[in-house]
């Protein structure tokens, strides 16, 4: 096939009159297989979506709003359906912020790599990038980074060449509006898929002030089970802590750990901790993972998870402790169990949860 018949995605709520000059610009560039998601637009904007239909594009039509993501879901399943033997597809916004050159970059980047997914990358260093832009995806691409183990430029793109086996894959990947390219992203790693980044121009029209995107509301929707894991964490944490103030009380002064080969820090650390652990694995499998895993299993790679990260910050903490005569042990206890916090949530969704 060639690259500039591979299908494109244009989901779109409300548009302007940037898109069909958006469509001039892309069917001048010779891009064939345009396919618009109306997400719910309405009467008011029936106008833009008849108009693309006249010009030979594929419009799938949403009685009512229902998200970026179910836009998305919806073309893929068209797409699969339409253009079987197609290397998969590439997705953008209608707002004119990705151009036909760009565009055109990550469709070759797509045959050239039939097993990636491709990420138009933006440059957010530039002086022109709105605030709020710039802020959102640096916040993100750092939490990406420690929460889930992937280093991404742009974690925010909209301009993305999907491969046909992912496709199938995203059809059943949660997430109904903008979380859903978060999801997406997360699940590169549970799949397999590597991620090839093309660098693209930074375009914003107006500030991006006609963006659909809820910095609040969407940010949490795309941030949930991070919140839900830092939530089940950090009290988790407060249960650890204060056992493990409790038990340092009760056994600083016991004479029973002469000639053991272990402190009372040590002790109050694992018995903390044991505790702890039960609460944390039923949050976490329950709550924050949704795991449909056997508990048998799950709760096996938990435990020997708990063992490991037990050991490391008993270790740690003891160590640590003695290099600072004076020093109150939970203000060693607390840097090196939130160091752990972070290596654990990646091992406890990709390993221990893993559906």
């Amino acid at each position: 096939m060639n690259v500039k018949q591979i299908p494109l995605i244009i989901p779109s709520l409300e548009p302007d009159e940037k898109l069909p000059r958006l469509l001039d610009e892309l069917q001048a560039a010779g891009i064939e297989n345009i396919v618009l998601v109306d997400d719910g637009s309405g009467p008011d904007y029936r106008h833009f979506f008849d108009d693309a239909k006249a010009r030979g594009c594929t419009v799938l039509c949403h009685a009512v709003n229902l998200g970026k993501g179910r836009a998305l879901k919806d073309a893929f399943n068209h797409c699969l359906l339409t253009w079987p033997d197609a290397p998969g597809c590439v997705t953008a916004d209608s707002d004119g912020q990705h151009t036909p050159e760009c565009i055109l970059k990550c469709m070759q980047a797509l045959a050239d790599h039939p097993d990636s997914l491709v990420l138009g990358t933006r440059d957010f260093d530039q002086s022109d990038v709105p605030a709020r832009s710039m802020l959102g995806n640096k916040i993100t691409r750092t939490v990406f980074k420690l929460l889930v183990g992937l280093k991404i430029t742009d974690t925010q793109t909209g301009l993305r060449a999907i491969p046909t086996s992912f496709m199938k894959h995203l059809l059943a990947t949660a997430g109904e509006r903008f979380e859903f390219e978060s999801n997406m992203l997360i699940d590169t790693k549970d799949a397999g898929v590597p991620i090839h980044e093309v660098p693209i121009k930074t375009v914003y029209i107006e500030e991006n002030k006609t963006s659909h995107f809820h910095p609040i509301r969407d940010s949490i929707r795309i941030y949930s089970i991070f919140g839900k894991f830092l939530f089940s964490s950090l009290s988790s944490s407060v249960v650890d802590l204060v056992l493990f103030g409790l038990f340092c009380g009760v056994l600083r002064s016991s004479p029973a750990f002469a000639g053991l080969p272990f402190d009372y820090i040590v002790a109050a650390t694992v018995m903390a901790r044991v505790i702890s652990a039960i609460y944390n694995y039923l949050i976490n499998y329950s709550v924050v993972f949704k795991s449909n895993a056997g508990h048998k299993g799950a709760a096996f790679r938990y435990f020997c998870l708990a063992v490991v990260q037990m050991s490391v910050s008993a270790f740690l903490v003891s160590h640590l402790y003695s290099l600072v005569p004076g020093a109150a042990e939970l203000l060693v206890k607390i840097p090196v169990d939130v160091t752990l916090f972070f290596i654990s949530f990646q091992i406890q969704r990709a390993f221990v949860y893993k559906k």
